[in-house]
Order: C-alpha cells, then sequence, then structure tokens
C-alpha cells in the first residue's frame, strides 16, 4: 500500500494520558503509518514531551517534531505541519481521540481503489471515559453530492478521521486560521477546487468528548466567533446570504439556550446514538 504519514498538533493544556492513548492507537493500526508528524503548538509539558519520547524510541515508529515558538492554533499549527508530511497521503489524528485498528488499512483501500479520490472520512463514535461506554455518535453524508449539499450547512467530515492528499490540501490554500471552524474552510476550499471526496460508512474513531464542556459552549462570545467564521465561508462564494443567515439564526439559539438545553439537543437530537440492534433486523 502507498506510504503515508500521520498528522498530529499537541499543546500544553492537553492530557498526557490521552495523548498516549491515541499514540497507542496509532500505533496498532493494522497497517502502519510510514511517519508521524507531531506539531507543537508552542512549548509544551514535560509529560507531554515524555509520551512523544516513548514512542520515538521504538523501532517501528518514525516521529518527526515540529515546535513552534508559541501557540498559534489549530489552524495555523496544521498548516505548519502539512509542508513537513513526507507523504502524498496523510491521516489527521487528533491527540486524545482512539483511531479503530483498520482505520488506515480502510482508507488506504479506498484511495487504491479509486486514485483520483483527494479526501476520505467516516463515521466517530462518542465516549467519555471509555470507548465501551458510548453516549453519542455523529454521522456523515458518504457522497460526493451529498457532501457538497451538507457542507453549505454544517461540516460534512469529522475532522479526526480524514486522510486526504497533501497536494490538494496545499493546492486549496492549506490550513487556515478561522477559529472553530479551521476544517470546515478547508473542505470548502477543496470543494470549490474539485476536490473529490467521500465518507466511509464506517466508525474509523472513538473521539473524547465531555458533555459539561457542550453545555457550556454557548453564550455571545462564541456566538460571535462562530458568525465570523461562517462569514469567512460566505466570502468565498461557497454558501448564499440565504445559508449564512439561516445558519446564525439556528446558531444564535442555541447558544442562548440554558447548558443542560443544549447538552440535551447535542446527544438526544443531533449526535443520537443508533440502536445497531433495531438496524440489524
Amino acid at each position: 500500500m502507498e506510504k503515508f504519514s500521520v498528522l498530529m498538533s499537541v499543546y500544553i493544556k492537553e492530557d498526557p494520558e490521552f495523548f498516549d492513548q491515541a499514540l497507542e492507537s496509532i500505533h496498532r493500526q493494522t497497517v502502519q503509518a510510514d511517519e508521524w508528524v507531531v506539531v507543537k503548538d508552542g512549548p509544551i509539558s514535560d509529560e507531554l514531551q515524555a509520551v512523544i519520547d516513548k514512542y520515538k524510541e521504538m523501532q517501528d515508529v518514525c516521529i518527526k517534531e515540529v515546535p513552534l515558538p508559541e501557540n498559534r492554533g489549530l489552524g495555523l499549527a496544521l498548516a505548519a505541519g502539512v509542508p513537513e508530511c513526507s507523504y502524498e497521503l496523510i491521516a489527521r489524528m487528533d491527540t486524545d481521540d482512539i483511531a479503530v485498528p483498520e482505520r488506515f488499512e480502510l482508507q488506504l483501500s479506498e484511495f487504491e481503489k479509486n486514485p483520483a479520490l483527494d479526501l476520505c472520512g467516516g463515521q466517530i463514535e462518542e465516549f467519555e471515559t471509555t470507548p465501551q461506554e458510548i453516549i453519542g455518535e455523529r454521522r456523515v453524508p458518504l457522497t460526493q453530492e451529498e457532501i457538497a449539499q451538507y457542507q453549505k450547512l454544517r461540516c460534512a467530515f469529522n475532522h479526526m478521521t480524514v486522510m486526504f492528499k497533501k497536494s490538494k490540501v496545499l493546492e486549496a490554500g492549506n490550513y487556515k486560521h478561522c477559529p472553530l471552524m479551521e476544517d470546515d474552510m478547508l473542505w470548502v476550499d477543496m470543494l470549490l477546487r474539485g476536490a473529490v471526496c467521500m465518507n466511509l460508512d464506517k466508525t474509523l474513531v472513538y473521539a473524547r468528548t465531555n458533555r459539561d464542556m457542550i453545555a457550556r459552549r454557548g453564550g455571545i462570545k462564541y456566538y460571535k466567533k462562530y458568525k465570523n467564521a461562517r462569514k469567512m465561508i460566505l466570502e468565498t462564494g461557497f454558501i448564499t446570504k440565504r445559508e449564512y443567515r439561516k445558519t446564525n439564526r439556528i446558531q444564535l439559539i442555541v447558544c442562548l439556550m440554558p447548558g443542560w438545553l443544549r447538552k440535551f439537543v447535542f446527544f438526544k437530537l443531533l449526535h443520537r446514538k443508533r440502536d445497531k440492534k433495531t438496524e440489524q433486523q
């Protein structure tokens, strides 16, 4: 199979234990990555560095560290990391999530079947303490047409699951500083440049989440960040003013909800766990 890089960004406030679990999930893949590119978004703690060093000592792991002198935020950190990746295919991974063992194998197979493919993501299941206790999931559309339409209103990819072509990302202008929507902005730029996309109908990552954090994700300050990011997308021409206003109205309502209600909407309506037993009948 084609050689590929894994791209991550770590910063000082992250939990070393969660970081270790994320790296372990990459290390136990059925197909091993040829390099792990770890962007250090500003100075990191000794504990986080110790996790990196632990895996650097392993003979079957090649880690390239990309240190940034100060914290830049996710978008600019990843923008610094993309050019440092040695291979055309790059798999994104967050530093507190857990990839399923066959994740890379499944995605590489899709790129092998379709050489024109530029971007391949998948589904996530969400957990708080252990992947054995799933509390929600985020389903995203599968086909090119569905993705293009969905992206106008909501993010059509689970960022921590994607594998993409380095050349197409750079052609689209790479990641930009767009707080809350670094990934949305990139997908929009790629779609506008004709990127061929898909999502697998399989869980590729167990994503760590926090219900209390979701409850706090509101207020006018949060809404202003959301609105500014959507304005950047509007300026690309990818969405209409009507679509821009529609999503802003919805987000304003969500931001003004009491925390308990926002948590209910997020996990019971938007990220509701499917009854898989019923689906299989």
